[in-house]
């Protein structure tokens, strides 16, 4: 399968958009695991690697102090 380098990064920002307005990291990555591997499926990607980008984008989108999601 081909890599569509468009389709990760659409995946990587609406895991973070979708992490934002959680109350902690935990919440941030199981939202962002969730949401990471719906779109990874919409857009033809693999759940799996959706859920792990997402996962970590949303944990660490707080430390990587992403706007929306410094508490």
């Amino acid at each position: 399968m081909t890599r569509n380098p468009i389709a990760l990064a659409f995946v990587i920002l609406s895991a973070l958009g979708l992490t934002g307005c959680l109350a902690n990291d935990t919440e941030r990555g199981l939202v962002g695991a969730a949401g990471g591997a719906v779109i990874a499926d919409a857009t033809g990607g693999s759940p799996l690697t959706g859920a792990v980008i997402g996962g970590a984008a949303g944990y660490f989108c707080r430390d990587l102090r992403v706007p929306g999601c410094v508490e």
